[in-house]
């Protein structure tokens, strides 16, 4: 008598859409705005809503945020308040 184990299924992993306007800057001409950043990362984050974010999506946010944070710093006088 032998006795069957779980089926073993492969699990296929498939990558979400990521708009346009995820990009980090590493493939940018130039740097964002803070305007433009703050939106990057509000789209971002309306894409995932009720989503749990995977590690990559993490960092992603991660880059968004430091460019947000540099565009406020930066000489350019598109500072605006987070919401």
């Amino acid at each position: 008598m032998s006795v069957a184990g779980p089926k073993v299924v492969p699990m296929v992993l498939t990558a979400r859409h990521t708009p346009s306007t995820d990009r980090p800057r590493a493939t940018r001409s130039k740097p964002r705005s803070a305007a433009q950043a703050n939106e990057a990362i509000r789209a971002f984050v309306d894409a995932r809503a009720g989503q749990d974010w995977s590690s990559v999506e993490s960092a992603a946010y991660e880059v968004l945020l430091i460019e947000w944070a540099a565009a406020t710093r930066g000489g350019t006088g598109d500072i605006i308040e987070a919401a």
